[in-house]
């Protein structure tokens, strides 16, 4: 389901938009053979008349289908220079087979020529959230596979332009236009690969609260993800206190992807937990339980909380036994 933000009444194709789908060139585009597909742009728009919804069925099919190239098979740029000198133009571009084409651009760069692009990043990056929002399905897809060639290029160093960018991904993995959002959720998955989860952490956790039960469950996906990038020792050096309130907070989610995520995420903080408390054979503890992960739970989460948390890890922890 898109957001508010990202509806727009859409106007009808003039003959030169027309003109514009059907004259693309070389491997960018192929001929469209067939009924209309889920690869084929085309747009539903929800419009509000007086307090009261309408849909408008502004189906658009191209006579031409956008060939979305994997980044395995992205040749480089043929000028350098050209490229760079007109890439924020092509961009901005109403032209949308030139926007497409330049995205692509975007991504040969950062695989090929990331320092070449580094210092441009600044500038690019507002134009990739413009073609997310667009409307028109080849452009925000080719944007989202532009994105998850961004991160994998330049990790950390998108930390600083990465909010804007999060709040498209996590709206368009939770729409229900399938192939968008299966992109999205590539672009989610290189963010969690890529950025360091010290720095991602932080800003994944005000989505918890989002009135979008879809986002909320994105972002503890994408949080449970990064979790076990951290490490032991990053894990207790974050807080295992923090984590496990987070992960609590989930569980009474509305979606069951969120509810999973939190399960994952608490099991991965029992084990942590768990090893970074076992004590020598020669150690004898006066009282065992006080460092006990059931303790812990209790002291750190309110009654209910805690209850609920105790009960998926130990349903967790009888299972491997009898599977043993």
């Amino acid at each position: 389901m898109m957001s508010e933000t990202a509806l727009r009444d859409l106007n009808t194709l003039t003959s030169s938009d027309r003109k514009n789908e059907s004259s693309s060139k070389g491997s960018f585009t192929k001929p469209f053979v067939g009924s209309a597909n889920e690869n084929v742009d085309v747009s539903l728009v929800s419009t509000h008349v007086n307090g009261s919804e309408t849909v408008n069925a502004s189906v658009e099919i191209s006579n031409s289908e956008v060939e979305y190239i994997e980044s395995v098979n992205l040749s480089d740029v043929d000028d350098l220079d050209t490229s760079l000198k007109t890439l924020l133009a092509g961009l901005d571009s109403k032209d949308w087979v030139l926007v497409c084409e330049s995205l692509n651009n975007v991504r040969r760069l950062s695989i090929f020529h990331k320092e070449s692009l580094l210092d441009m990043l600044e500038d690019v990056i507002p134009l990739v959230v413009k073609s997310l929002k667009n409307p028109r399905s080849a452009v925000c897809k080719t944007a989202l596979m532009t994105a998850a060639d961004i991160f994998s290029a330049y990790n950390d160093h998108m930390i600083d332009s990465l909010d804007p960018l999060l709040v498209q991904l996590l709206l368009k993995s939770s729409q229900d236009k399938r192939f968008v959002c299966e992109a999205a959720e590539k672009a989610l998955v290189a963010m969690t690969t890529w950025i360091s989860p010290i720095l991602l952490l932080p800003k994944l956790q005000p989505y918890f609260k989002n009135r979008n039960p879809r986002i909320r469950a994105k972002a503890s996906m994408c949080f449970s993800r990064s979790v076990p990038r951290l490490g032991i020792e990053g894990i207790k050096e974050y807080g295992i206190d923090k984590l496990i309130q987070v992960a609590a907070s989930q569980l009474s989610d509305q979606l069951p992807e969120s509810r999973e995520a939190a399960r994952a995420l608490l099991l991965e903080l029992q084990t942590v937990y768990e090893k970074s408390h076992d004590q020598p054979p020669t150690t004898v503890s006066e009282n065992p339980e006080m460092g006990s992960w059931e303790h812990f739970c209790q002291s750190k989460l309110s009654p209910l909380s805690a209850q609920a948390v105790l009960r998926v890890t130990n349903i967790a922890r009888e299972g491997i036994v009898i599977g043993s």
